[in-house]
Formats: C-alpha cells, sequence, structure tokens
C-alpha cells in the first residue's frame, strides 16, 4: 500500500532540504487514517535510545541516535495498530519537534534520509524548533498521520 501520491514543485523552485515532497494526496478508497501521537526514542524500560548517562548524572545525547528510534517506535506502533498491515511506507505527513534545530537538524536529516532515500515516497514534512520536550534527555519527538489499507 503506498502512502499516496506525491507533489513536487518544478525544479527552478525552492526545494527541500531532505528528503520529502512538497505535498502528498492521501489513497481514498478503503482506508482508514490513523494519527499518531507524539513519539519519542523512550524504550519500554522507562530508558532512551541516543542517551549515554554518565556517573556524575549528566548525560550525553545523540540526535542521529535517537531519530533512528523514534522512526523504529513510530514503525512499531502503526504495524501493531493496523494488525501488521502498515509501516513508515504509509506515513503521509509527519511533524518533527526538535530541540536547538540549527545543532539538529542536519543529524535528523541523515536519518531522515535513510529511511525515505527517494523523497518521491517520503511523507509530507514540518520540522519546528522547539525550547523543550516532554523530559530534557530527549532531542527529538515526531507525531505522524498513516494512511493504511483495510
Amino acid at each position: 500500500m503506498s502512502n499516496g501520491t506525491p507533489y513536487f514543485l518544478p525544479a527552478e523552485k525552492a526545494q527541500g532540504l531532505a528528503n520529502y515532497p512538497h505535498a502528498r494526496f492521501a489513497p481514498t478508497t478503503a482506508h482508514r487514517t490513523l494519527y499518531v501521537s507524539g513519539t519519542s526514542s523512550r524504550r519500554g524500560d522507562g530508558t532512551w535510545d541516543g542517551v549515554t548517562e554518565h556517573a556524575d548524572g549528566t548525560w550525553t545525547l545523540d540526535i542521529r541516535v535517537q531519530t533512528a528510534a523514534v522512526l523504529r517506535n513510530i514503525e512499531s506502533i502503526i504495524h501493531g495498530a493496523t494488525n501488521g498491515r502498515g509501516g513508515l511506507q504509509n506515513i503521509v505527513d509527519a511533524t518533527v519537534f526538535l530541540i536547538d534545530l540549527p545543532q539538529n537538524y542536519a543529524g535528523m536529516n541523515e536519518e531522515w534520509n535513510k529511511v525515505w532515500p527517494d523523497r518521491a515516497n517520503a511523507p509530507a514534512r514540518t520540522t519546528i524548533g522547539v525550547k523543550e520536550l516532554p523530559n530534557p534527555r530527549l532531542l527529538v519527538e515526531i507525531k505522524c498521520t498513516a494512511v493504511v489499507e483495510l
């Protein structure tokens, strides 16, 4: 099941810096829309991917590892909610929330582009720099909408 039809502005117009279309038409027949809540890199045991805890109580955060984990967590949500019929390929729209946009945007894009190496297959996307997320260990959170065949 495809995530719909991409639309791209002509090449002489402004193009995205990562792999995503300017817009995407969602499929319309025999499909359900799944709205995935903001998802982080948190694991089931309450720890986070992309967080290295140090003995002195500080931590080191890795945007690439966190982004990859967020996308895996989203895939698990979609897969579970659709009884295995859906996955990341069904996302039609995503909103990325980033702490320290200038510092973390490139690393997040690197992981995004690994999942969607062809922008024609990528969801529409907005990236927003935010002051904070629900836990200070988090650099990225993504919410999205997927359309899955029934």
